[in-house]
């Protein structure tokens, strides 16, 4: 079942049959520097990244004669701009132990059998979902031992704040609050061998 989410409303789209298998793709962005007199570069953690999920759904209306297009369109249809939203919807699969929250992202749709009057009746489609789930859903559902109280760290050569705010809160997005702590102006010109104050997060 797919739960997709109008903003006001709720719709339960249900498919015909069971998926034999779906995948899950996760990955970790890390930014690469080389460094002279090193074998290989120094990674340093940026965040991560959202988690597509993939799988196969079949349709067949072939016994009861109808046009399969009436339930693909649904699945499809989740890729439209909603009107309300300005965006298409943010949607839940549902199916035994997997409740994946996301958006849909890709649909490739194959009609394999036909009725004489050239109405498709068979279909299948390989639908990816991609994870959505807003900053303060993440902020919320990532422990974060480090930004639950206030730290200090000492600046090494090449360190920038972005870098410092990615490891200690798992958003370079919230350099701002370290700058902000340390009355630090111009982020670019940062002092090797300076103590800084990482805050912890209200």
């Amino acid at each position: 079942m797919i739960i997709v989410d109008r903003g006001n409303s709720k719709e339960n789209v249900e498919v015909l049959f069971n998926p034999s298998e779906y995948s899950l793709d996760s990955s970790n962005k890390y930014d690469w520097e080389n460094v002279p007199g090193l074998s290989m570069p120094v990674g340093q953690f940026v965040s991560g990244n959202t988690t597509t999920l993939s799988l196969d759904l079949f349709f067949d209306t072939y016994e009861k004669g109808t046009d399969v297009r009436d339930y693909t369109k649904k699945i499809s249809g989740l890729l439209d701009v909603e009107k309300e939203l300005h965006a298409p919807p943010v949607c839940r699969f549902v199916w035994g132990s997997i409740d994946f929250k996301g958006v849909v992202e890709k649909v490739t749709q194959s009609f394999t059998m036909f009725l004489e009057s050239g109405i498709p009746v068979r279909a299948k489609l390989k639908v990816s979902f991609r994870s959505w789930y807003t900053k303060e859903e993440q902020l919320q559902n990532i422990p974060r031992h480090s930004a639950d109280r206030t730290k200090q760290t000492t600046l090494k050569q090449g360190d920038e704040l972005w870098m410092i705010a990615a490891h200690e809160y798992q958003d370079p997005g919230l350099w701002r609050e370290i700058a902000k702590a340390n009355r630090i102006d111009n982020p670019a010109r940062l002092q090797t061998g300076r103590r800084i104050i990482v805050p912890r997060l209200d």
